[in-house]
């Protein structure tokens, strides 16, 4: 949803013809950074938008694309540079937790394939299905609450590598999930205001790709 909405304000803020919100004009990518908040509900309404409507046709888009074309798809795609490598040649165990949404239930079921299929076909490498975790297997923390009882990784050091400084705040919430190193990948869908945050917070670290390799050797 967040995306449509994003592609809609910056062609309004640069296109006074087709602009319709009253907050458009003038607005930086930086100004929509550190306002989203108040522009979103803004121009929501302005636009006569429904959540659940967007949600609906974004993922009907998307499903779409992905049954008709599946190769144009994973075309499409990027991993960030240095990613395939880090994953290629890591000695660690990895898992791989995503939320992305995915209304149709045919999806919900083989989202492990996609997210399988992306790491095959960019970084050259296979993760098993029952280490990839997608929509419908709980919140970010509960699946870490799941790996850390795993038998295996007793007596283990555990990371947890997210771009998204909410989600590690949640963690640290959270007494059970003590144990886990917890990192803010510098390269992800975050501000430098979220990352400045993230380092004044003794619990979280602030990576970078570089160190993201040496971190799964």
């Amino acid at each position: 949803m967040k995306t449509f909405l994003l592609v809609r304000l910056l062609l309004e803020s640069r296109t006074p013809s087709i602009r319709k919100s009253s907050v458009a004009e003038g607005l930086t990518v930086e100004g929509i950074l550190e306002n989203w908040s108040k522009l979103k509900p803004i121009i929501m309404e302005e636009w006569d938008e429904k959540r659940d409507d967007l949600i609906d046709l974004f993922g009907k888009v998307r499903d779409e694309w992905l049954e008709q074309d599946f190769a144009t798809w994973i075309g499409a795609n990027r991993l960030y540079p240095g990613v395939s490598d880090a994953l290629k040649f890591a000695s660690s165990r990895v898992y791989i937790v995503t939320t992305k949404q995915y209304p149709n239930p045919l999806f919900l079921l083989f989202q492990s394939h996609f997210a399988d299929a992306l790491l095959q076909e960019l970084a050259g490498v296979a993760i098993p299905p029952e280490r990839i975790f997608g929509l419908g297997t709980g919140p970010k923390v509960e699946v870490l609450k799941q790996l850390q009882k795993k038998p295996e990784h007793q007596g283990l050091t555990l990371h947890f590598v997210e771009d998204r400084l909410a989600t590690l705040k949640n963690v640290i919430q959270e007494p059970e999930l003590d144990q886990w190193n917890l990192y803010l990948g510098n390269w992800g869908y975050n501000t430098r205001k979220e990352r400045e945050g993230a380092a004044a917070i003794p619990r979280i670290h602030v990576l970078g790709l570089s160190d993201f390799s040496k971190k799964l050797k």
